[in-house]
């Protein structure tokens, strides 16, 4: 767990008011990154996010071969204008999935000798959905120790693209991805088969939207396939990332548990995260949810926020925020569809079901659900919450300070993946007596 690691103690809070300006996406951030590498021309990246997760990113872009510099507010990224300069590299990446498996499947096209490696909880995160799918079309990746885990290594090949890449659809929407931004980095047309039913569709969604404003066309076919024009891609100028939607949550969580009005601002109603659709949970939960361009704000109804049994495949890092705010409903609330959570930074089912029950809450869980009844009596007081290196269990479990009893949390430094500020932030909108 977190033994041994300094521990936060969050004192209960009376209500929770005021606003924040977000950090940069963290999806949007290393997707931008990414793809600004490999176009033609160079791109101002204004507003990337500053954490663990984008810093490996840039990291192995520049140890690729990839320019920088700072420049007109923002990060310039001198393109490359196809594969990376650098054809032999060993890249270490951390526990970032956003980098680990696209920069997969652009390095298999890369045409050079690759080893990627990561701490030990992303050598036991699959990738073999994406790694067969890659090899299937003629591209040479090994598995250097478990069999469809990380590390890899990557070797000179040629991919096929007469024929459509399939990859199964329910075990992490990076893997599709990955395969639909790969092939801009050679130029060539290509097509991605969906194997059953897809998970997180709006984080696919973001991931076309920004190929297209890369200059990359791509057509879909409901969710089995998904075509890619040839042409490769072309910078677009600028980018402003936006705010993280799903850092967002915590806060819009809070305005609905602790009064409010709570206003978060660097995103809106015209986000391209599939996260804003939170505030949907909110307004069921009876929390007011007002938004605009670039800003949300929530407020809360001053008595228990009302249960509810929800899917919410579509949101599976928000849902984690929805399953701590279960404590502060009327009755019993369930989460399904949500098996992605087993595969994460941790087997986030599991530890939240253990951290919950800590607080007195019953928990039910099952291979893709969690259902959680709020303690008749109240939350246990003082409970120390362990994180398992994974960010959004820290950030979620600060909210049980506003049932108004004391928390802990171990290790808080856990956050440095994408939030190193936030319970900095998380502060300044707490009111205490």
């Amino acid at each position: 767990m977190n033994s041994g690691k300094p521990a936060l103690r969050l004192e209960p809070a009376l209500c929770a008011q005021g606003t924040l300006e977000l950090p940069g996406s963290k999806s949007i951030s290393n997707r931008v990154l990414l793809l600004a590498a490999v176009a033609r021309g160079d791109t101002i990246v204004r507003s990337v996010l500053d954490a663990d997760d984008t810093r490996v990113m840039l990291a192995a872009l520049r140890q690729l071969g990839v320019a920088m510099e700072e420049a007109n507010g923002g990060l310039r990224v001198l393109g490359a204008g196809g594969p990376f300069p650098v054809r032999q590299a060993d890249l270490f990446l951390g526990n970032a999935g956003t980098a680990f498996r696209p920069l997969t499947a652009m390095l298999a096209l890369s045409g050079g000798s690759y080893r990627l490696s990561g701490v030990q909880r992303m050598h036991e995160r699959p990738i073999g959905d994406l790694v067969e799918a890659l090899n299937a079309a003629g591209a040479r990746i090994e598995y250097l120790a478990a069999h469809g885990y990380p590390p890899l290594g990557i070797e000179p090949a040629s991919l096929r693209f007469d024929r459509p890449f399939r990859v199964r659809g329910n075990t992490s929407s990076q893997f599709l991805s990955a395969l639909l931004m790969a092939p801009g980095i050679v130029g060539r047309a290509a097509a991605v088969e969906i194997e059953g039913e897809l998970i997180s569709k709006p984080y696919v969604e973001m991931t076309l939207r920004l190929m297209e404003q890369f200059g990359l066309a791509t057509r879909r076919e409901g969710w089995s396939r998904i075509d890619i024009a040839a042409g490769g891609y072309s910078s677009p100028g600028a980018v402003l990332v936006e705010g993280d939607a799903s850092a967002a949550s915590y806060f819009l969580a809070a305005g609905a548990a602790g009064g409010g009005p709570v206003t978060v601002r660097g995103v809106g109603e015209n986000s391209i995260q599939g996260d804003v659709r939170f505030v949907e949970v909110l307004e069921r939960m009876g929390a007011s949810v007002r938004m605009g361009e670039g800003w949300i704000q929530v407020s809360g109804s001053g008595r228990p926020l009302r249960s509810f049994d929800l899917d919410l495949n579509h949101i599976p890092d928000a849902a984690m925020t929805a399953a701590v705010l279960a404590l502060f409903a009327d009755g019993a609330c369930r989460i399904r569809n949500i098996g992605s959570w087993r595969v994460k930074e941790t087997d986030r089912i599991a530890a939240m079901a253990t951290e919950l029950r800590k607080l007195g809450a019953r928990v039910d869980e099952g291979n893709d659900f969690i259902g959680i009844e709020p303690a008749a009596d109240g939350l246990r007081t003082g409970v120390e919450i362990d994180t398992y290196d994974d960010h959004r269990m820290a950030m979620c479990f600060s909210l049980v300070c506003l049932a108004g009893v004391p928390v802990v949390i171990r290790d808080p430094a856990c956050v440095a993946k994408t939030y190193p500020g936030y319970f900095e932030d998380f502060s300044r909108i707490l009111r205490r007596k």
